[in-house]
């Protein structure tokens, strides 16, 4: 039997290209589950308002997510936890990995640019795991894509079959609501972006005499038309396929001006799933064990400006975590004790004495942890992660002020550890190389060292392009060829070997001059 904590959790991931809402949708789910009073969009002119999952001061100062935020809430009897990632492209690791800590993904698609090449990136990861995606079109209140156009376009982009449940009345400076296929209701508001609006009129028949009153003729005769070539098209919700992550349901709004996101969340705690059993490296994971397991996906240093910690990210996977009880960690071996779990609401924390599987607990780190650690009852047990890709961008660390090189390792050590980007250190002289996939994400690292370490640094660009992470059978010549080509070897975080070279064609001369090493592309090849 599932215990009905479990059966009340419901842990997603709102996903999408930058700037298509995604923090503003996150902002009116906790809106409308009562955690905040008034939202913030995450730009605008005053400072005095940010948004509420943006914490970081460079995520203020910009106006984009860089770190994932945890926000939990409830919602009519159900427990919602929220991650919300960076959808900055140079941030995509840190959304990969959240993406192995969730049940379900909301995909925000932006109507006016639709379907982006971001967005194609992250529905391939969710494609890897099977994940249930439901899809939200955004910012119906702009001039953008036919609503039919759109949908067209996600399916061929996206390769999912698509299910609209709502559907948008109008476009643009026309948009007058949206009506929700699956509850059969229709919800005209006006625009409010920062409370929940009084409905202006709730009805559960298209026929109803009362709609006269605030749609035109031809507005309600090409919405009842669209219904029925919805419905002739599209056909209804087929759960199972949903819940298998072949297909996705479809929802219309505006997140900024609260049209649509009732509709969203009422379907969507109806139809998400609950937490389900996770992939050990060892065996299958069943949510209804008695035992406790969960993982680390995500460290963050710093997140009180005023207290120099760092918090390990756990996703519970089975039975009870409690608060002051021992857990086995199974890398380090040995046990540990959470005096202090923390709950979330963004950059707001509460202790928490016990948690079920689908929570996300924050653990005061003093340096135990790294991304992907397990920890259990006593049972031997790693879940399978996201494991590091290969970084495209590589800059050697340059001190800026020789009296504080120990602040500048700790925060190189610390940031890179949060999986910002990736650290290689170079013998001789321990030279420290980062590898990134964007630039934004050294302007983050100097900015964060700075402004949490107290530490300069200036990064020299290098003229490598690719990392393999190299291994052997034979441990007399992976030692040999590491001596041989030691101008073009780094350690990664974890003490593994890895190859820097220029370009593909260096790393294929290499493949052929040195048969017994094996190359891999990314770091989980053991």
């Amino acid at each position: 039997m599932i215990h009905p904590e479990i059966e009340k959790r419901k842990t997603f991931a709102i996903i999408s290209h930058p700037d298509a809402g995604k923090t503003t949708l996150t902002e009116k789910f906790l809106l409308f589950g009562g955690a905040i009073n008034t939202a913030g969009a995450v730009k605008r002119n005053k400072a005095n308002q940010s948004s509420t999952s943006d914490f970081m001061e460079i995520e203020k100062q910009r106006g984009i997510s860089v770190a994932t935020s945890v926000m939990g809430f409830e919602y009519k009897d159900k427990r919602i936890n929220i991650l919300d990632t960076p959808g900055h492209k140079d941030f995509a690791e840190d959304t990969y990995r959240t993406l192995s800590a969730v049940d379900s993904v909301i995909l925000v698609v932006d109507c006016v640019k639709g379907v982006e090449e971001q967005t194609e990136k992250l529905m391939a990861v969710c494609r890897m795991r099977n994940t249930p995606v439901i899809i939200f079109v955004n910012k119906m209140d702009r001039e953008g894509k036919d609503a039919f156009d759109l949908l067209d376009e996600i399916e061929n982009k996206l390769s999912i079959s698509l299910c609209p449940l709502s559907w948008p009345i109008g476009q643009g400076h026309t948009f007058k609501g949206v009506y929700s296929i699956y509850n059969k209701h229709l919800n005209l508001f006006e625009p409010d972006k920062t409370k929940i609006a009084d409905p202006v009129i709730e009805v559960n028949d298209l026929n109803d005499e009362n709609l006269n009153k605030f749609l035109k003729p031809a507005e309600l005769a090409g919405l009842k038309s669209d219904l029925e070539l919805v419905e002739g098209v599209y056909g209804s919700l087929d759960q199972s396929m949903y819940t298998e992550g072949l297909l996705a349901p479809v929802f219309f709004g505006s997140a900024i001006n609260n049209f649509g996101i009732k509709e969203l969340l009422d379907t969507f705690i109806n139809i998400a799933p609950s937490p389900r059993s996770r992939e050990a490296e060892e065996r299958e994971v069943l949510v209804e064990e008695k035992n406790f397991s969960g993982f680390v996906f995500k460290i963050h240093a710093n997140l009180d400006p005023k207290h120099r910690d760092r918090i390990a990210f756990l996703r519970i996977c089975s039975g009870k975590f409690e608060r002051n009880k021992f857990y086995y960690h199974t890398r380090q071996d040995k046990k540990l004790k959470f005096s202090n779990p923390m709950d979330f609401m963004a950059n707001e924390k509460s202790i928490v004495e016990e948690a079920w599987p689908g929570d996300v607990v924050g653990l005061y780190d003093s340096g135990n942890f790294k991304i992907g650690d397990t920890l259990t009852e006593g049972e031997k047990l790693q879940f399978k992660g996201i494991p590091s890709f290969s970084p495209e961008i590589f800059k050697e660390v340059e001190n800026r002020d020789p009296l504080r090189t120990k602040q500048l390792e700790k925060g190189i050590q610390q940031l890179t550890e949060e999986g910002v980007a990736q650290l290689f250190t170079q013998q001789p002289g321990n030279r420290k190389i980062i590898g990134a996939v964007g630039e934004l994400q050294f302007e983050v690292i100097a900015f964060r060292l700075e402004h949490e370490y107290g530490a300069k640094a200036h990064f020299r660009m290098l003229s490598y392009t690719r990392s393999n992470w190299v291994s052997s059978t034979d441990k007399k010549k992976l030692e040999e060829f590491v001596k041989r080509k030691q101008m073009h070897i780094g350690q990664d975080k974890d003490g593994n070997s890895v190859f820097l070279a220029d370009n593909d064609f260096m790393i294929n001369m290499t493949k052929r001059d040195y048969p017994d090493i094996e190359f891999h592309k990314t770091s989980e090849f053991k």
